[in-house]
């Protein structure tokens, strides 16, 4: 149940500001902490922090409990610094009130970061896509372009090609071939895959860093074979004017079984590589990290998705190491924060382990896996906001007619895109941020108007009628969104609207460079390679690789 954040006073507590300078130097002190990003997902990829993890105050109190799951963490809270930084301070509010103690808000938000001289940089994942920057020119990992590949691939040269990203990446396009092995299995997989030690390999993703770490995983596990990252992956393939393959019913090769000789080779080829420089606990360490309540200890389970399924270490989370790799900012949001890695074949989480440690991780592997008898607290429940009376289909199709003063103001909260697609005729858009002005001016100020909100999801429902109850409305209900179509209500397209500007959630930076627009592919790779020379010297030396110098 929400508890309301007033203090006694009847005023919200007071929530405490930190300079840009200030929060600087907390990145670099060694302890942990959490730098959250509250604005929606549009206005963070346009400009945010290198640190800065996305935490959307859209879904503030069930993000904050993923990814910050202490309570006495130190966070610290971003927007754009607009009002007085209204929106973090708002967000302050909402952290306060469900236990979290130790909440601050950066004061000016990211004006005042860049004003600092620091990069507000564009697009997510930043993190590690920098780390696949630095790797490239720290290993020297060796690249094909695609012209070269084509040409060999024409030629029948023998050639063993993989897609190094998730399964649905690959069928959504891929090199024609490739076989799918997201980067989290190569250690595991490759014994069967590669036959002959002179047999080149070629590791592709979208763009650069997957593939670039695909590369060098192969190299360090000690493959005789010459190993290549495909420059600039499936979109320097298209900008080389070579078709992708669309729609591939691929899926990824089978494990070797356990104790078979594929299998053994897999082992031996971790145990003699760099990759075994990452701890590995036994069950007692491991679980000392997980009971002590002054650090942050994440527990992944790396494996696919049907073995997590089919059955893990109890309150472990899911996240396939390649994809771990790729976006940590999605999974760890404290930053000096603990990390154990489980599997049930001693390969894959040590790799993975190894390959976090370099991406300045403090992360580990456990004897025993899943099966190591390791005590995990049970994760996060439902965010703590009061229950919200809800509709099914049956009671929608009962309600008043459009025309009727007493029908409910309907709200849309799904994503802009979704509701341009399509929605219910009568149903407004808009987003928890702006949610309380957009309610009080479709109803001139009536606080007695009922109003209904329709999301994907109980959670941001209840969560934004929370902010509608503070400013005064209680007649709230909500309805799952696709409830309004079985129910018989007109539903209608609106391509333009929400505009783009009002599309706050989006990310329109190169969103479409998979589908055809080869500028916004060439945008988008000039971006990567852009990176390393934007990041200040701390935020580069985060990483326990050589780096390059700073700028």
């Amino acid at each position: 149940m929400f508890s309301s954040p007033l203090s006694a006073s009847g005023k919200p507590p007071s929530t405490r500001g930190a300079s840009a300078l200030t929060v600087q130097q907390w990145l670099g002190d060694g302890d942990e902490i959490a730098l959250l990003d509250v604005r929606e997902h549009g206005q963070y990829g346009e400009g945010h922090p290198f640190f800065a993890v996305h935490a959307p105050y859209s879904r503030l109190e069930t993000e904050v409990a993923r990814l910050v799951p202490r309570r006495t963490t130190r966070i610290v809270l971003i927007d754009d610094g607009i009002d007085g930084d209204a929106l973090a301070r708002r967000a302050a509010v909402r952290l306060q009130a469900i236990r979290y103690t130790n909440v601050s808000v950066l004061e000016g938000g990211t004006p005042a970061w860049a004003h600092t001289g620091r990069t507000l940089f564009q697009g997510v994942n930043l993190p590690s896509k920098t780390f696949g920057e630095v790797l490239e020119k720290a290993f020297d990992v060796p690249h094909m372009d695609a012209r070269t590949l084509a040409a060999r691939m024409h030629a029948g040269e023998p050639l063993i090609l993989l897609d190094g990203r998730t399964l649905e990446e690959h069928r959504r396009m891929t090199l024609p071939g490739a076989i799918p092995v997201p980067n989290g299995e190569l250690a595991l997989r490759w014994p069967e895959l590669v036959k002959e030690p002179s047999t080149p390999v070629v590791i592709h993703c979208a763009g650069r860093t997957r593939s670039i770490v695909g590369a060098q995983i192969l190299r360090e596990l000690g493959l005789p074979n010459p190993v290549f990252a495909l420059e600039n992956g499936t979109q320097g393939w298209a900008l080389a004017g070579i078709a992708l393959e669309r729609g591939s019913n691929r899926s990824l090769p089978p494990a070797p079984a356990a104790g078979s000789a594929a299998w053994r080779a897999a082992k031996a080829a971790v145990a003699a590589s760099a990759h075994a420089a990452a701890p590995v606990l036994s069950q007692a360490q491991a679980q000392a990290w997980v009971d002590d309540t002054d650090h942050t200890t994440f527990v992944f389970d790396v494996r696919t998705a049907e073995e997590f399924a089919a059955g893990s270490l109890p309150h472990a989370r899911h996240a396939p190491g390649g994809q771990l790799l790729q976006a940590t900012d999605l999974k760890v949001g404290v930053r000096h924060a603990r990390v154990l890695l489980l599997d049930d074949d001693g390969i894959r989480a040590p790799v993975i382990a190894g390959w976090l440690r370099r991406l300045g991780l403090d992360a580990a592997s456990v004897q025993g896996g899943i099966r190591s008898g390791l005590r995990l607290p049970q994760g996060p429940g439902a965010p703590a906001c009061s229950p919200l009376p809800r509709h099914e289909a049956a009671a929608l199709a009962s309600f008043p007619a459009r025309d009727d003063p007493g029908r409910p103001v309907v709200f849309d909260l799904r994503a802009s895109q979704a509701y341009r697609h399509g929605h219910a005729a009568d149903a407004q858009w808009s987003i928890r941020p702006r949610l309380v002005a957009d309610v009080r001016a479709a109803t001139s100020g009536d606080t007695t108007r009922p109003v209904l909100l329709l999301a994907n999801d109980e959670s941001t429902a209840l969560c934004a009628a929370q902010d509608l109850r503070e400013a005064g409305w209680n007649a709230l209900s909500w309805a799952p969104a696709d409830a309004t179509r079985a129910a018989g209500w007109p539903q209608e397209r609106t391509p333009d609207t929400p505009s783009n500007a009002e599309s706050i959630d989006y990310l329109f930076f190169v969103h479409d460079r998979h589908d055809g627009n080869l500028e916004a592919a060439r945008r988008y790779l000039e971006w990567e390679t852009a990176l390393v020379a934007q990041c200040a010297p701390d935020e580069l030396s985060a990483f326990r690789v050589p780096l390059p110098s700073p700028r």
